[in-house]
This record gives structure tokens, sequence and C-alpha cells, in this order.
């Protein structure tokens, strides 16, 4: 007897001649729509304020001076909340002297640090010590502006691309040591690969390469 109880408190909504619910009009269901997609754009809106809030951009990289590490047309995703550049890392940078368009560059040294570049051998050195680049495409070979050794000032970066031959950088004298004020992030990943090879012509695109960086 309860089973049968149960069986019959359970009742389908009761519909109106058209078919739809009752009490739940076409005109109900047009202004429900309306409301969710203005919750989407009111949640759309508030995401894009808290990302500009905490610094985070996306950027197109342009040029084959990071490469391999970064490719032309790559999408990344760059951050300046609480950071300071430091040497190894990767960054978004514009300065006055070089023009409107951002760099993608590498810090090699920071302020107080020394750089010297051996072009016959290709190494390039931070306070006496070679660095370790597995990230470059070729040792470093063209010597751009470069009069070596010279000491960072406080507050400056030293900053190179990986693909060192291909690359406008610090040894130049239109860049050169680059005030820390310039940068505009750190580069934290790829957020979408680009189909484009060293040399700018189309390839498969490498999927696997989403969310790497270094």
């Amino acid at each position: 007897m309860a089973e049968k109880d149960r069986e019959e408190s359970v009742k389908e909504p009761e519909r109106d001649e058209a078919g739809n619910e009752a009490g739940l009009t076409k005109k109900d269901d047009g202004r429900m729509e309306i409301f969710d997609w203005f919750q989407c754009i009111i949640g759309a809106l508030v995401a894009g304020i808290l990302i500009f809030m905490f610094g985070i951009r996306v950027v197109n990289v342009k040029g084959r001076s990071m490469f391999p590490t970064l490719h032309d047309a790559d999408m990344i995703l760059t951050t300046n909340l609480f950071y300071t550049p430091k040497a190894g890392d990767v960054v978004v940078l514009q300065t006055d002297t070089y023009g409107p368009d951002p760099l993608v560059k590498r810090v090699i040294a920071t302020g107080g640090q020394t750089v010297d570049i051996d072009f016959e051998r290709g190494i390039v050195y931070v306070d006496g010590v070679a660095l370790d680049e597995p990230y470059i495409a070729e040792r470093t070979t063209v010597r751009e502006d470069f009069t070596g050794p010279v000491e960072v000032p406080e507050g400056c970066i030293f900053l190179m691309g990986d693909n060192r031959n291909h690359s406008t950088d610090s040894r130049q004298a239109n860049i050169g040591m680059v005030d820390k004020r310039c940068v505009i992030g750190k580069v934290l990943l790829i957020v979408f690969p680009s189909n484009l090879d060293e040399y700018g012509n189309k390839t498969s695109r490498d999927l696997s390469r989403i969310g790497s960086i270094y």
C-alpha cells in the first residue's frame, strides 16, 4: 500500500494546451535565457578585471629571436604580480629607444653583475662563470655593438634572445642595459603554439608545447 501511495505522489508537471509547463510561458523562457546570458557577460567582465588587476596578460610573440624556446606567433601568458626580474627568466619588455613593439628576451644578468662574451668560442660569461645554456639555438658569435666586459648598472638588466645570432638585444646600442621598469612581465607559459617554423614557414602545430616555456 505504501508503494502505491509513493507512485501516486509522483506527478508529471501540469502543462497548458501548447505543451508548456503550467506557470512557465515562452516569454518567461526568453527572459531566463537573457538572464543567463547577462550572468555570463558579467562573469566574463569580472574575470577580465581580476586578470588585469593581477597583471596577467596574453601576448603574441613576433619574430624568431627566441627560437627554439618561443616561435614566431606563439601566444604566451605573462604576469608582473610581485615580480622582480632574475637571471634565466624570459620576459616581455618595451623600451622607448627600440620602439613601440614589445620585445621578448631572456634575462642574462641583473644589476651589479658583469657580462662578457667570447665570440670566437660563442660562450657568455656572467661574473667570470660560463653560462650553461641548453635553451639556445646556437652559440653566440655575432658581436653587434658589444664590447666587454660590462657591468650591469643597479636597477637594470642585460637581455639576450635564445636565437643568439638572429636577435636584437642588449648587445645593440639602441637597447643596451634595460631599466627593470620597462619589463611588462615574466613569461609563464605558452597558451597556444604557433604553426610557424624558425624561418616563418607553416608547419604542423605542436600542441605538446601548450603550457611549456623553459
